[in-house]
């Protein structure tokens, strides 16, 4: 059974795709070269040969309406889908690639396809279905599985985002393609980008995409750093009209700009070229073309100048190459006034396309592929520099979502040093086809709040102070408000976002928190390691000084004065709590209450209950301290907190022993808080 298929015969329209810049400036400009041929289906096949996919869309349409043989038919649907893929109208790909596969095209780059397809827009799992699909079609071809892990790992980085913050420049985008910025000052507030848009040089159409020829526009920040309406690139022939030109660099003084200019000309198979044009005041000199080592029929571009201006670095399909299309550099040589021969980036080139490079000031090569791991179509890349002097680079890293997305990413440019700057991208929330878009890390945002409040009543404790103590050698005090909440969040008075924070990354902090007639508390935060902005709550819950103070149990055995250590308790731990709440509060004095339970005679506990309380006090005595602080009080069997009549009423043995192991309790209350510590006397008295 044959499936019906209908083709409308009208001409592409612009809103049907995103025109895809890669194609157009470095495919050969030579949609003239097509001659008149007896058969439809191989006047479609020339155009799409020679990267004239736009028109091959119509023609291909056209061939399938007058087309007799059926797998002929099949074919033509696999190559209207391969046209509109090579367009980035992912949605028709997809559509006429999935009409091939139902009428059971032979051809299994149609799985692969058709995968890249759905995973173009960022469904993950029917591309790993797919790309499977195309394993078993295929299975000695590499891209099946390497297309299975990319769909993973672009769904991980999906879900997993990095800290950059992406957003659109609404102000510089039109409904055309705007892309690859570039710095056109040294204080990075003026711009060069290139745009397709209403107003570019010459009115002419671009037979590969059907768009207007692309030029290069200006625009620059006001004192406000809102971005002005761009203008055409003023100059003598730098936009012609009647070629592509863009993807731009200049060099290190802002005074020489490199561009890519792809011509053309009727029956002709000349290839896009660098071009450079000293700046003139505003304007631009008439340029000249980079002498560069290619043939004429050879694309060479997307430039970018960098390291000292001594390379330049670019783009090229020039043989010898690892792919489709690969990224090369050239090295000045002053005394000769010219370029090296080219050199392959093998550390960074694959089988597919690397395009777009950005040398970064440290050295880093930022740039664009498809043939590394992606999210779908071009993904950014970065690749270290293997030694200061080297010229090679390797250590190849996926800059992952948010900066990558399942559409295209390409042509980034930093601020300097700073993570911020501009990309150029073709996923939805832009104005048009490709559009330029921001990206930032905002700085970290630690907050550390909670509430300060009474251990027994609960209620809120106004007034406290709370200090924070950083390990970078911080100090700042605050005081609860009156519902007991504080706050370390944003100085007032301080402009700068960094220096604005008060808890700052890969720092640890001690909190302690004072009032009048309560014990200090202290609490511990670090934001080492953690790398979202987060909120620290920490509440504290002060114990009143008034009273029998309660700690964590000490236990001794029945009829014995020792403290109880076993592999199930270790009453030192419970005595280790009273010595730090003693060592954060130098000031107090203290007795030690031990009470026994109500077994034996009155007087016998009592000597008892007073061994016990210097067996604490002597265990503090030994960790360091001052014996005048400590007081030991027996209170043998007078206060019990569980009676004897309760006790009695308790069905069990166990139940009953745990009652009287709670009334042989150790306790302490506050006798003074004025005691000076021998050393702070001396400081006093010095």
């Amino acid at each position: 059974m044959t499936e019906k298929v209908i083709v409308k015969h009208k001409s592409v329209s612009m809103k049907l795709f995103r025109p895809y810049i890669f194609t157009l400036l470095l495919s050969f400009v030579c949609g003239g070269i097509l001659t008149a041929q007896s058969s439809k289906t191989e006047e479609a096949d020339m155009a799409f040969s020679t990267g004239s996919y736009f028109e091959a869309v119509d023609l291909y349409k056209d061939a399938y309406s007058k087309e007799k043989k059926f797998e002929q038919k099949k074919r033509i649907l696999y190559q209207i889908g391969r046209s509109y893929f090579e367009l980035q109208d992912n949605q028709s790909a997809e559509d006429w690639l999935t009409k091939a596969k139902k009428a059971k095209h032979s051809d299994p780059e149609v799985h692969f396809y058709l995968a890249e397809a759905y995973k173009k827009q960022g469904r993950f799992d029917e591309a790993i279905a797919a790309y499977q699909d195309f394993v078993e079609a295929k299975p000695g071809d590499p891209r099946g599985a390497q297309g299975v892990e990319s769909a993973k790992k672009a769904q991980e980085w999906k879900d997993n985002p990095t800290r950059y913050v992406v957003e659109p420049e609404m102000l510089l985008n039109s409904k055309q393609g705007d892309f690859s910025p570039v710095w056109a000052s040294r204080r990075m507030n003026e711009l060069i980008f290139t745009s397709t848009r209403e107003g570019s040089v010459g009115g002419d159409k671009d037979n590969i995409t059907g768009a207007s020829f692309s030029s290069l526009w200006y625009t620059k920040q006001d004192r406000k750093g809102k971005w002005m309406v761009p203008t055409v690139v003023e100059g003598e022939g730098v936009n012609t009209g009647d070629a592509n030109e863009g993807s731009a660099t200049m060099d290190k003084r802002m005074r020489t700009l490199y561009f890519t200019r792809c011509p053309f000309e009727k029956k002709s198979n000349k290839g896009c070229k660098i071009w450079m044009s000293q700046k003139r005041g505003r304007n631009f000199a008439e340029p000249e073309e980079v002498e560069i080592d290619a043939p004429d029929t050879v694309a060479v571009g997307h430039p970018s100048m960098g390291l000292n201006d001594e390379y330049l670095f670019f783009v090229s399909d020039m043989s010898g190459g690892k792919g489709r299309r690969d990224i090369y550099f050239v090295k000045y040589d002053k005394r000769e006034r010219s370029w090296s021969e080219p050199k392959n980036v093998s550390g960074i080139n694959t089988a597919g396309n690397e395009m777009f490079p950005f040398i970064h000031d440290d050295g880093r090569l930022f740039f664009a592929s498809d043939g590394h791991p992606g999210m779908g179509g071009l993904d950014l890349f970065v690749a270290e520099r293997m030694g200061d002097d080297s010229e090679e680079w390797g250590n190849v890293k996926n800059l992952k979502a948010p900066l990558n997305s399942p559409s295209n990413d390409f042509a980034i440019i930093f601020e300097g040093n700073k993570e911020r700057g501009y990309f150029t991208s073709d996923r939805p929330g832009g104005r048009g086809g490709d559009d330029l878009w921001s990206f930032r890390i905002p700085p970290l945002r630690f907050v550390i709040d909670g509430m300060v409040s009474d251990l027994k009543t609960g209620d809120p404790i106004p007034g406290a102070t709370v200090q924070l103590t950083g390990t970078d050698g911080s100090t700042v005090e605050i005081t609860t408000d009156e519902l007991g909440y504080y706050e370390f969040d944003e100085k007032d008075d301080v402009e700068d976002e960094e220096e604005a924070r008060y808890i700052k990354p890969n720092t640890s902090y001690t909190l302690e928190v004072t009032a009048e007639n309560y014990l200090k508390s202290t609490g511990q935060e670090t934001t080492v390691g953690v790398n979202q902005s987060t909120r620290f709550q920490q509440d504290f819950k002060l114990q009143p000084i008034e009273g029998e103070i309660e700690f964590p149990e000490v236990r001794y055995d029945y009829d014995d004065y020792k403290l109880q250590v076993n592999d199930s308790v270790n009453s030192k731990d419970s005595l280790d709590y009273l010595y730090q709440t003693l060592i954060e509060n130098p000031n107090l004095v203290i007795e030690l209450m031990a009470h026994t339970d109500t077994r034996g005679s009155a007087a016998y506990n009592q000597k008892l209950s007073q061994k016990r309380a210097q067996s604490c006090v002597d265990y503090l005595i030994e960790k360091g301290i001052a014996q005048e602080r400590l007081q030991a009080k027996g209170y043998g069997l007078s206060s019990p907190i569980i009676s004897d009549s309760e006790i009695a009423a308790m069905e069990t043995e166990p139940e009953k022993e745990a009652a009287h192991q709670k009334n042989r309790r150790t306790t302490f209350r506050v006798l003074r808080d004025d005691y000076v510590p021998p050393q702070s006397q001396n400081e006093e008295e010095q």
